[in-house]
C-alpha cells in the first residue's frame, strides 16, 4: 500500500497560491501544497478503506503499511545505515533534552554541550538535571544580551575526551545561526538537534550517534519527533526511568509502545514522498540557498534592514533582521500581512523580524517578501 503523491487535482477557488498567504512562521510551518491537496482528498477515505487515517488503528494493517513506507522513505532520503534505529515518538524535540542524557550517560558523569542559542541553552539546563555539563563554547552575544551572532571557532572548543557524548543544535531558529558543517569532536558520540534543518541538505548520518528533529519545520505537522539512534547506544538507560523515555523500549516496540501520533506520521510520509519527487536533499539544499541568498542580499544591500549574524554562520532556514527604526516594526508586520506575508515577527526574546523558509516555501514567496520589503523601505526610509 505504498503512498504516492499522485497527479490528483482538486479544483476549487483556492487551488493556486493566488489569494493565499505565505507563512514565514518558525513552526508549525508551511506544508507543500501538493501534500495538502492529497491529504484533503484522502481525509475521509484512505485508499478505499472507508476510514480517515485519523480513525485507523495504529496496529491495523493499513496503518502499519503507512508506518513502514514512511520509515523506508526516510531511510532512503537520508541514506541511513542499517545499524541505526529510526523512532517516531511524541513529546516534541524538547522531550529529547531529557531522553538523550537518560539513555546515553550510562556510567559516565558528564557530557559536552555547544551553547549556540536558545534551544541549545534549554538542552543544557535539562541535561544539568542528570549530569555535569561541560559547555564547550559560549556564543558571541549581540548588543543587549539577546541575539546569538556566531558559533565559536574550533580552536576555542574545550572538549572532554571522557564525556558521554557531545551535543549541538545544528540550526538555532530564534537567532538564525547554523553550523555550516558537522563539528569534528573525535570518537565521542555526537548528538544533534536538527529540528529546523533536517531534510534541508545532504547529511552524513554515520558521523552521529543520535539525531532528532521535531516534525513541524521540514517534515510534517507538529506532534511528532523523529529520532535516529545508533544501535550500540540503545539499552543503557537506568532501570528506574519511565518506560516511555527508554530508547530500547521504543525500539523494541517499533515506536508503538503506546498510540503514536498517527496523523502526523501519515502526513510526514506524504512530505517525504514529495521531497523525493522534487529531487531529494540536493534539490532541497539548492532551493534553500537560492531563497536565503536572495533575502540576505537585499538586507546586506540596504541601510534600512540589518542582519547581525556572522555571515559564515547565517542560517538558510531562519533569516532574522531588524529595521533601522524599531517604531516601524508593528507597521511592517501589519502591512506585510495585508500583502499575504504572515508570521514575520521576530521571537519575543530578540525582537525584530524573522523569515523562516523551510522546504515547502516556494521561491515566489521569498520574491513577494523582497518586493514588499523594498516597497516598505521606499515609503518609510
Amino acid at each position: 500500500m505504498e503512498q504516492k503523491i499522485n497527479t490528483l487535482k482538486v479544483v476549487d477557488a483556492q487551488e493556486n497560491y493566488s489569494g493565499l498567504v505565505y507563512n514565514f512562521g518558525a513552526g508549525p510551518a508551511m506544508l507543500p501544497r501538493e501534500v495538502m491537496q492529497l491529504a484533503r482528498a484522502e481525509f475521509l477515505d484512505w485508499h478505499g478503506s472507508g476510514m480517515s487515517v485519523m480513525e485507523i488503528s495504529h496496529r491495523s494493517d493499513e496503518f502499519m503499511s503507512i508506518a513502514a513506507q514512511t520509515e523506508a522513505d526516510f531511510r532512503d532520503i537520508l541514506d541511513i545505515p542499517d545499524n541505526y534505529k529510526v523512532l517516531f515518538l511524541q513529546g516534541g524535540a524538547s522531550s529529547q533534552f531529557a531522553m538523550v542524557p537518560l539513555n546515553l550517560l550510562a556510567d559516565k558523569k558528564s557530557a559536552d554541550y555547544f551553547h549556540t542559542g536558545t534551544w541549545s541553552g534549554k538542552a543544557v539546563k535539562e541535561a544539568e538535571r542528570f549530569c555535569q555539563v561541560n559547555v564547550i563554547a559560549d556564543p558571541e552575544v549581540g548588543a543587549g544580551g539577546g541575539q546569538m551572532m556566531s558559533i565559536p571557532e574550533q580552536k576555542t572548543w574545550s572538549l572532554n575526551s571522557d564525556a558521554a557524548y557531545v551535543y549541538y543544535t545544528d540550526n538555532e531558529t530564534i537567532s538564525g545561526v547554523e553550523f555550516p558543517s558537522i563539528p569534528e569532536v573525535g570518537d565521542v558520540p555526537l548528538v544533534s538537534d536538527m529540528t529546523s534543518n533536517l531534510l534541508s541538505r545532504p547529511l552524513n548520518v554515520s558521523r552521529h550517534g543520535v539525531i532528532f528533529a521535531g516534525a513541524q519545520k521540514n517534515i510534517g505537522p507538529s506532534g511528532l519527533v523523529i529520532v535516529i539512534v545508533r544501535e550500540d547506544l540503545i539499552g543503557h538507560a537506568p532501570k528506574h526511568i519511565p518506560s516511555m523515555y527508554d530508547y530500547a523500549v521504543q525500539a523494541k516496540n517499533d515506536s508503538m509502545f503506546n498510540t503514536p501520533p498517527t496523523y502526523s506520521w501519515y502526513m510526514s510520509g506524504l512530505v517525504l514522498k514529495w521531497i523525493k519527487q522534487q529531487g531529494g536533499l540536493k534539490a532541497m539544499e539548492k532551493l534553500s540557498h537560492i531563497r536565503s541568498g536572495k533575502l540576505y542580499q537585499v538586507i546586506d544591500d540596504s541601510d534600512f534592514y540589518h542582519n547581525s549574524i556572522n555571515p559564515k554562520y547565517r542560517s538558510n532556514m531562519n533569516v532574522s533582521f531588524t529595521l533601522n527604526d524599531d517604531s516601524l516594526n508593528e507597521k511592517f508586520v501589519s502591512e506585510a500581512k495585508d500583502h499575504g506575508l504572515v508570521a514575520l515577527q521576530g521571537h519575543r526574546s530578540v525582537g525584530g523580524m524573522r523569515a523562516s523558509m523551510y522546504n515547502a516555501m516556494p521561491e515566489e514567496g521569498v520574491d513577494a517578501l523582497i518586493a514588499f520589503m523594498q516597497e516598505f523601505e521606499c515609503s518609510n526610509g
